[in-house]
């Protein structure tokens, strides 16, 4: 069941850090958060592929999984 406090707002980002096909890092936040921490990210593992997306497009594995 999904409840309210669940649901990202409308313009929040969801900035994932993967180290080949695996999530290492998965973090959501209004747009310049995610910004910032994406370019934090950047910074840190700079041979690694972080993406940003609109929070509400992404799909939980948890999700998928049940």
């Amino acid at each position: 069941m999904t409840t309210l406090a669940d649901v990202p707002p409308p313009t929040a980002r969801r900035v994932r850090v993967w180290f080949g096909e695996h999530v290492i890092a998965d973090y959501t936040a209004e747009p310049a958060d995610a910004i910032r921490y994406q370019a934090g990210m950047t910074r840190r593992f700079a041979s690694l592929r972080i993406t940003i997306e609109p929070a509400t497009a992404a799909v939980d594995e948890d999700v998928t999984d049940s």
